[in-house]
């Protein structure tokens, strides 16, 4: 169990040390054609947490781009999965593997059609939703017992509108005017959800609406 932190991450100039006790992954598709789209929210939050904790994301293991993140005296790593959306689980399954992290410990971010620009939704367990890369986790972990946080993203403008072609779209400049402030709820949010508190982070954030 995560010991108590002070209520957000906070920039450190630590080295990481100690075994890895978690993992936060966001999830999204590699390459300079899927910068900042609807599908790579999951991409855009690593991102945010990686700023707020001092983390550096250039190392590139189990088919991710990672970063060690030190939060309250623990080392969780954070992953971006380069396996493309539809493969993630792959790298999830290799990283837990390795270290030995319990699905309980492994915080999934990523992309919800259902919510609007400037929600997010935490859940301890449940269904993929209909998200591929959360299906595919889901299937190679063998349980649905890990936490998420979906971002919404908005649902199609129009019921003909192709949905590959909406979630591969990228954000409208007054989009991101709702977007920019649910990124910078993640970190206390996140911290929230690895101290074991996350009825406490549905509690604050389910509801919140920027």
């Amino acid at each position: 169990m995560f010991r108590r932190l002070m209520g957000r991450l906070a920039p450190s100039t630590q080295a990481p040390t100690g075994r890895v006790e978690g993992l936060v992954v966001g999830l999204g598709n590699p390459g300079r054609e899927y910068e900042n789209t609807r599908h790579n929210a999951g991409f855009l939050a690593i991102d945010r947490i990686a700023k707020s904790c001092g983390a550096d994301l250039s190392r590139l293991k189990f088919q991710s781009q990672i970063g060690d993140a030190m939060i309250g005296g623990h080392r969780v790593l954070l992953m971006k999965p380069s396996t493309f959306m539809n493969r993630s689980g792959i790298a999830v399954k290799e990283a837990s593997d390795f270290y030995k992290i319990p699905p309980e410990r492994i915080l999934v971010i990523f992309d919800d059609i259902a919510l609007p620009v400037g929600r997010m939704r935490i859940r301890r367990s449940g269904s993929d939703g209909g998200q591929r890369g959360m299906q595919n986790i889901l299937y190679l972990m063998g349980v649905d017992t890990l936490p998420r946080i979906r971002l919404g993203i908005g649902a199609k403008p129009h019921p003909d509108y192709d949905l590959k072609d909406w979630v591969l779209s990228r954000f409208s400049d007054a989009e991101w005017q709702h977007l920019g402030p649910i990124l910078d709820t993640l970190p206390d949010a996140v911290t929230l959800i690895l101290e074991g508190r996350i009825d406490e982070a549905m509690g604050k954030y389910n509801g919140f609406t920027a």
